[in-house]
């Protein structure tokens, strides 16, 4: 029986790596059944009333502000959450899901991540690195990917430098092309004859692309595809029931945030969903919230400590985030496995932020304290970019008339709205 077996086993093997390439090229969409959780989250009390909010956060003042940020034309839906010291402690929407019906964000309302859904993989793959099904010192030539680097550059390149963006290639390699039309997979394969940044290895230069390429790597790790092992080993233990991957995660919810470009909504493009590891998912605030929590150790059964540790530590630095006021507040910017590191006034903070046409989404937290906030806007307006660190100033007692330089929620030199530019263009899919 025995040498009848390894042949079988073989070919199973065979089957799934070349289910996986073919995939890869022609970008099937192909959706598997996720079975139901096996014990559900509880749906506990969300503190969206001012008798819910205690702690050290002057929330009362902080939704006052948000508020009036909530309100400006530039605007269409917000929603905020923060978890203070692990415990979700605020939740609060703001504006509408489309300025066409007037429909109110609810905290049920889904939202796009963007490039925050890179903190996934980057999860995903500390995860299974512990469990022992993937070594994330590997070199690229190990996996059977769509990948091609110029030269020698895939029997170099690890994994855990292809998640912290080291493979070398021009900032943003390719996105234009994704943009108009054409397949990742086949992009990957061109990406072997593209100019570079860097000798790969030696700088960070931010990826989407080439980064996706954990969506096949992962996947085939995990026995599964990259979404459906996202899900049954992170979404659904943590009670995140309105995470999904793909343009349905998001149209096919009772609630969801149509993109804006002032008062005209976006036309919905399917671009960035075709690369669910660097941009693919979708959620309410809720569950946003839950992933912060999960950032934070509440959930070490399912994200330990060593795992948190592996996806989050700096292993390359980086250029400045933002601009302005709040990139010179930032220092010694680095990146992790889908994460990024800060320091902001002497302590360490932990985050990522994202961007396609018409969304915006940031989760920013300080993992000493255990306290961070989550945003997600269907507008592509950079000012709420700043709200995390309005309510991390609070949080510590901070003002910017006392310890801080800037008020960051301050509106009152803002330029009128129709001059008023965005900090990050709308086409740019991250952070």
């Amino acid at each position: 029986m025995g040498r009848y077996l390894a042949p079988l086993f073989g070919l199973a093997a065979i089957l799934l790596v070349g289910w996986y390439g073919y995939r890869a090229f022609v970008q099937e969409e192909i959706s598997f059944p996720l079975a139901e959780s096996a014990e559900a989250a509880p749906q506990d009390r969300l503190p969206t009333e001012p008798d819910d909010w205690q702690g050290k956060i002057d929330y009362l003042n902080l939704n006052r502000r948000v508020a009036a940020l909530a309100a400006r034309p530039e605007m269409a839906g917000l929603a905020v959450a923060i978890v203070e010291e692990g415990e979700i402690r605020f939740v609060q929407t703001y504006g509408v899901t489309d300025k066409r019906s007037g429909e109110q964000v609810t905290p049920q309302t889904v939202f796009r991540w963007a490039s925050v859904s890179k903190g996934v993989a980057g999860s995903l793959a500390a995860k299974l690195s512990e469990k022992g099904k993937l070594d994330l010192d590997s070199t690229l030539n190990r996996w059977q990917t769509s990948l091609k680097l110029p030269g020698e550059a895939m029997s170099r390149i690890t994994l855990a430098q292809l998640l912290s963006h080291q493979t070398g290639l021009t900032k943003n390699a390719y996105d234009r092309k994704l943009e108009d039309g054409e397949s990742p997979g086949l992009l990957r394969t061109k990406l072997g004859t593209a100019p570079l940044q860097c000798m790969p290895g030696t700088c960070h230069s931010y990826q989407n692309i080439a980064f996706d390429t954990a969506n096949e790597i992962l996947g085939q790790a995990a026995m599964t595809m990259y979404d459906d092992a996202a899900h049954k080993q992170l979404f659904e233990p943590l009670g995140m029931e309105s995470a999904q991957f793909g343009m349905i995660g998001l149209t096919g919810a009772d609630s969801w945030a149509r993109p804006h470009r002032g008062d005209t909504v976006r036309t919905l493009v399917e671009s960035y969903w075709r690369l669910p590891a660097a941009a693919g998912v979708s959620s309410n605030i809720v569950d946003m919230a839950r992933w912060l929590r999960a950032q934070m150790g509440a959930n070490e059964n399912i994200l330990s400590d060593q795992m948190l540790e592996v996806a989050h530590a700096p292993l390359v630095s980086t250029g400045r985030v933002y601009g302005g006021d709040l990139a010179r507040a930032l220092t010694e910017p680095s990146y992790g496995l889908g994460w990024r590191n800060f320091t902001y006034h002497g302590r360490r903070l932990i985050g990522h932020s994202g961007a396609v046409d018409g969304y915006r989404a940031t989760i920013i937290f300080d993992p000493a304290a255990r306290t961070g906030v989550v945003a997600m806007w269907n507008s592509g307006w950079g000012m709420p970019f700043r709200i995390p660190f309005a309510a991390l100033d609070s949080y510590y007692g901070q003002s910017a008339s006392s310890q801080t330089e800037n008020d960051w929620l301050d509106l009152s030199d803002r330029p009128p709205p129709d001059t008023f530019q965005s900090s990050m263009p709308d086409n740019q899919p991250g952070r």
